[in-house]
C-alpha cells in the first residue's frame, strides 16, 4: 500500500445521549459508512477508519436521529457500492428512512442515473477538497447538470474554503439546485465579515444553495467544542435564509488524524446555536425532507 496514504482516527465510539432532543423525523444529512469488503480507490487520500453501518444505527438511536443521507465519500471514487448498500439495508427496515448523494462520470448513463433516482439518490457530489474526489472536469459541470435536471437532484460541492470566490461564477451559472457541506470550509476565525463566508452568504440569500451546517470541527479554531467561533456563522447564515440550512453529523469524521468530538456534543453545539424550537425542526425534519425527497 501506498505509504503517503494516511490511516485517519477513528470516531467516538461512545456517542453520548445529546441533552438537546431533537424532533420526529430529525434528519442527518451528511454520514459515510467504511466497511471491509468495499475496494479502495488506489487514487484516495487517507485510509478510513472502519465505521459499519451497525455503528450508524447505534449512532443515531443514540442521538434521537431517525433519517439519514449517505454522502459519497473520497476514498471510492465513483463505486458507490457501500452507500448505496447502507442506504437499501436502511431503507429495507424502514421505508424512507435513508437517502444518498452519489459520485459519478458523465460516462454514466440516463438509465443508471434513473435506477440510482429510485433507489433514493437525489444528487451527485463533487469534491475538490479530497484527493480522487473530483472525478470530472469544471468545465463539464453544466453537461452534468442538464443530465441531472430532470430527475430533480442537485450538486453538493465541497472544495478548499479558499477557492470560493473563484468559484462563484460556477455557482452562478449552475441550472440546478446546488449544495455546501461543512460551512463551506470557511474559518471561524476569519468572522462572518471574511469576502469569503460573505460571498457564501450571498449564495444561501439567493436561494439556489442549501448549506450543511455540518462540520464544526473542520472550521472552528479549536477541533474539539465548544465552538463558540463557530456560533456566529451559523447564525448568520440562518439570518440570510432560514429556508436554506440543513444540519449533519459528518460521522465518521473521516480525514482527521488528532481528536475527534463526540457526536452528542455536536448535537448540542447546534442547540446552542438555534435555539428556537420551530427553528430547529426546519433545519432538522422540514428543509431535508423537501430537499432529498424522503
Amino acid at each position: 500500500m501506498n505509504s503517503e496514504i494516511r490511516d485517519c482516527i477513528a470516531p467516538d465510539r461512545n456517542p453520548r445521549k445529546p441533552g438537546l432532543k431533537l424532533s420526529a423525523g430529525a434528519v442527518d444529512t451528511h454520514v459515510h459508512v467504511f466497511e471491509s469488503g468495499y475496494p479502495l480507490s488506489p487514487g484516495r487520500g487517507y485510509n478510513p477508519p472502519d465505521s459499519t453501518l451497525d455503528n450508524l444505527r447505534h449512532l443515531h438511536a443514540t442521538l434521537g436521529v431517525d433519517r439519514v443521507v449517505f454522502t459519497q465519500p473520497s476514498i471510492y471514487g465513483v463505486d458507490n457500492s457501500a452507500i448505496m448498500d447502507g442506504m437499501d439495508a436502511l431503507n429495507a427496515e424502514t421505508p424512507g428512512r435513508a437517502r444518498a448523494v452519489i459520485a459519478c462520470t458523465l460516462d454514466i448513463t440516463d438509465a443508471e442515473l434513473e435506477e440510482f433516482d429510485a433507489k433514493g439518490a437525489r444528487g451527485v457530489r463533487l469534491n475538490t477538497d479530497n484527493k480522487g474526489g473530483m472525478p470530472l472536469e469544471m468545465d463539464q459541470i453544466p453537461e452534468l447538470a442538464a443530465r441531472i435536471a430532470p430527475l430533480g437532484w442537485h450538486v453538493e460541492f465541497l472544495f478548499p474554503g479558499k477557492d470560493i470566490l473563484e468559484l462563484m461564477p460556477v455557482f452562478r451559472a449552475l441550472e440546478v439546485p446546488m449544495s455546501i457541506a461543512h460551512f463551506a470550509y470557511q474559518p471561524a476565525t476569519a468572522g462572518v465579515s471574511a469576502p469569503g463566508f460573505q460571498a457564501l452568504l450571498d449564495l444561501v440569500r439567493d436561494g439556489n444553495c442549501w448549506i450543511k451546517i455540518s462540520g464544526a470541527n473542520r472550521v472552528s479554531e479549536t477541533d474539539l467544542p465548544p465552538y463558540d467561533d463557530v456560533k456566529p456563522m451559523a447564525e448568520a447564515l440562518v439570518e440570510a435564509n432560514p429556508d436554506r440550512i440543513v444540519w449533519g453529523t459528518d460521522w465518521p469524521h473521516p480525514n482527521k488524524y488528532e481528536v475527534n468530538p463526540n457526536d452528542g456534543d455536536l448535537v448540542d453545539a447546534f442547540g446552542d446555536w438555534i435555539t428556537d424550537d420551530e427553528l430547529r425542526r426546519k433545519i432538522m425534519v422540514d428543509t431535508p425532507a423537501a430537499f432529498y425527497r424522503f
